[in-house]
């Protein structure tokens, strides 16, 4: 596999279009803490580690409102053929800042508006909304 993020995202994309409660994902560092931003911004219910088979996994859980999914768009901005940086005063407003930027600092996994408020910037991760 050649992005793992990307593949966790499609995973997360699929799902909530065929309305499951929870998909897996095969666990990492980077996936976990991507999955944090996205549960303090209220894209998904929560996460947890799932020992069942043979590799540790993520079982994410998903969130709907009103039937409808929270996420409306989730898109891999920084891919491994193109790397996308940016400083912390350029860091992308999605939908006049309705949605989120994932970013990955110096300081951790962020969202665009954690990060602007600690001044750095990085790798622009994701996009959500």
């Amino acid at each position: 596999m050649t992005d793992p993020l990307g593949d966790m995202l499609t995973r997360i994309r699929n799902g909530q279009r065929a309305k499951k409660d929870s998909v897996l994902s095969p666990a990492s560092k980077l996936r976990a803490n991507v999955l944090e931003v996205l549960q303090r911004e209220g894209y998904i219910r929560g996460f947890s580690e799932d020992a069942t088979g043979a590799h540790l996994q993520l079982r994410i859980e998903l969130k709907y409102f009103e039937g409808e999914p929270a996420i409306k768009h989730v898109a891999r901005v920084s891919k491994p053929g193109r790397r996308v940086y940016s400083g912390s005063k350029e860091l992308p407003v999605v939908r006049n800042g309705l949605g989120i930027t994932i970013v990955s600092t110096p300081k951790g996994v962020l969202s665009d508006a954690e990060a602007r408020a600690a001044n750095v910037g990085g790798e622009v991760l994701a996009e959500v909304f």
